[in-house]
């Protein structure tokens, strides 16, 4: 788990090493342990290390393997790196260090880009092969590592981060209508390769990128979500399904166990963070610490689960950790942790990661988390709904976006109106093959896009901002193809997450199972009030934060309402434009 950084330059000019140089140094926090750069002609690379699964030099990057001619960084974590490392051996290929990199170099050299199908875990790399003059870069099959690309005419810039990208210099700083038109509609969802800046793109999730030092570029999707059950599953019953959902996620855990010797869980208390407890207590893990974090009660929304984390944590006798935040450290940490954000993000989580991560960074460098399991085992409200449609669009729309598309008019200035480009992309991935029912076409696109970039991208920003490392079980890509095979019906009843919350009372409490659905609640940000409710006037009145983006008449309808004004989804209107001057501020944009 690391940040990696890198420039290829297509002019026959040697790569700029102090920009690369300057991109590293800015993702620090990733990578806390070690640092690195090598350089040769068009190319310049930068690593900075968190060091997990080899403590050596040896796996100190950037690795170059001068005999193969490659030369690499990486960031993520390849769990199954024992056993493609037997299976180089057997082909030939000797090892100099213990880690995970290594095998990917050397596979890499003798598979080219069919070594991806063979991974299993979470990565973006980048590959120079020294006699092509080629650059292969790939990303993970769910996105759980991020990879932000800016490309010129003379040049391509790559990093983990686009804070750090922007610190290199030559980007500019202009807004492309088209992400802010998905920030305000699609929850802060702005799919690849999209960024909010017309400058910087994002690699796609399951996706590979060739390109040379003349500036040619070949790129391929080489993963997708393929819906509805396999010949000789279609008569499979709720008992059959549940017994593979519990395999699949023994084997997803105990995997993500491996270089980790102090173990966390982020626990909410809910059906899956829970789950991944018991099931640790279960693969023999004693030395077990949980974390839990509340907030300030507001509006009459309570601002902890601390009874449900409880119960888990005494019941599995872990070391458990209950962190409570007021609301004058939210507002005194929110400033950080939007500078942490690759990307503006609204959901309240963001905070609560921010903070619950800085907690258990005192005390491991790993810890699993659950991310994944709502929009696999359909475990949103908005499924039913969109299942019993005649319109399955419609209903999603209806039920997701924070606005629809006359609200949005009104809400920006007409300089950055689009068109509907949000509900166009909606619609169109609704349409693509490979999802006959309409609540497989709202999970495929939930878990491959949603997921990506907002729950997915929230943990990796917000743990990496400590150099924490976390592992997403529920994100297997074995578990994610599994779950995609098995039928609405069997993931639609009892609220969602039927045949998982069956798999899970074979592990877990009832009384966690049947709860009411929670989440990292944080009132203060929703319900906007007091100190809170100011600080966002400020944000979004001061003249210094007018940036001719939102029209002043909705402003002052919102602000006038400040507890009226909530999405779909419950969250305000007002704190997710707030939340964009802020992100804006702290990125000096």
């Amino acid at each position: 788990m690391c940040g990696i950084a890198g420039e290829l330059r297509f002019d026959q000019r040697p790569a700029d090493l102090a920009a690369v140089e300057r991109i590293t140094h800015h993702l620090a926090p990733r990578g806390p342990d070690a640092h690195g750069f090598h350089s040769q002609g068009p190319i310049a690379l930068g690593h900075r290390r968190l060091k997990i699964m080899d403590l050596a030099e040896a796996s100190g990057q950037p690795m170059i393997d001068s005999d193969l001619g490659l030369s690499m960084v990486f960031n993520g974590a390849i769990y199954n790196y024992p056993e493609l490392r037997d299976e180089l051996k057997a082909l030939g290929y000797r090892f100099f260090s213990g880690g995970d990199t290594e095998v990917l170099l050397k596979g890499y050299h003798a598979w080219g880009k069919d070594l991806l199908p063979k991974l299993n875990g979470m990565f973006a790399f980048a590959i120079w092969e020294r006699d092509t003059q080629q650059l292969f870069i790939a990303r993970d099959r769910l996105g759980v590592k991020p990879l932000y690309l800016s490309r010129t005419g003379e040049r391509l810039r790559f990093a983990s981060s686009l804070p750090a990208l922007m610190a290199g210099g030559d980007i500019g700083k202009t807004l492309d209508p088209v992400a802010l038109n998905h920030y305000l509609n699609f929850h802060a969802v702005v799919p690849a390769p999209r960024t909010l800046l017309a400058g910087v793109e994002k690699l796609p999730p399951a996706t590979w990128m060739r390109i040379d030092a003349q500036g040619n570029c070949e790129q391929q999707t080489w993963w997708s979500l393929e819906f509805g059950p396999q010949r000789d599953e279609i008569s499979f019953g709720l008992d059959e399904w549940r017994e593979r959902v519990l395999d699949g996620m023994r084997e997803a855990v105990s995997i993500r166990q491996r270089a980790a010797v102090d173990v966390g869980v982020l626990l909410s208390g809910g059906v899956d963070s829970s789950m991944l407890v018991g099931l640790l207590r279960e693969a023999g893990v004693e030395n077990l610490s949980t974390f839990s974090i509340g907030f300030q009660d507001a509006g009459g929304e309570r601002g902890d689960e601390f009874q449900y984390s409880d119960l888990i944590a005494e019941r599995f006798n872990t070391q458990h950790h209950q962190l409570r935040i007021g609301e004058h450290e939210i507002l005194e940490q929110l400033p950080a942790a939007f500078r942490a954000m690759s990307e503006p993000m609204v959901s309240h989580d963001c905070i609560a990661f921010y903070l619950l991560s800085r907690e258990v960074a005192k005390h491991c460098k790993v810890v699993q988390s659950g991310q994944g399991a709502d929009e696999l085992f359909a475990g949103y409200h908005w499924y039913p709904q969109v299942d019993a449609a005649d319109d399955a669009f419609s209903a999603y729309r209806a039920a997701f976006f924070d606005r629809d598309y006359d609200e949005y008019a009104a809400c920006v200035q007409p300089a950055w109106l689009t068109g509907d480009a949000a509900g166009d992309f909606v619609r169109e991935h609704f349409a693509q093959p490979g999802a006959v029912a309409a609540v497989d076409k709202a999970l495929r696109l939930d878990s491959t896009v949603m997921l990506v970039d907002d729950p997915v991208k929230r943990v990796d920003n917000m743990t990496m901002a400590w150099g924490l490392e976390a592992r997403t079980p529920f994100l297997d890509y074995r578990l994610a193809e599994l779950s995609a095979r098995i039928p609405g019906r069997f993931k639609l009843p009892d609220g969602g997450k039927h045949v998982l919350k069956e798999a899970a009372r074979q592990v877990i409490p009832s009384e966690v199972i049947d709860r009411p659905k929670g989440y990292f609640p944080v009132p203060g940000l929703k319900h906007l009030e007091g100190a809170t409710l100011g600080w966002v006037r400020d944000l979004l009145l001061d003249p210094s934060q007018d940036r001719g983006l939102f029209n002043p008449a909705m402003l002052d309808r919102l602000l006038t309402d400040p507890h009226g004004q909530l999405t779909p989804l419950r969250g305000s209107k007002l704190w997710q434009m707030a939340a964009l001057n802020l992100w804006l501020n702290e990125h000096g944009l």
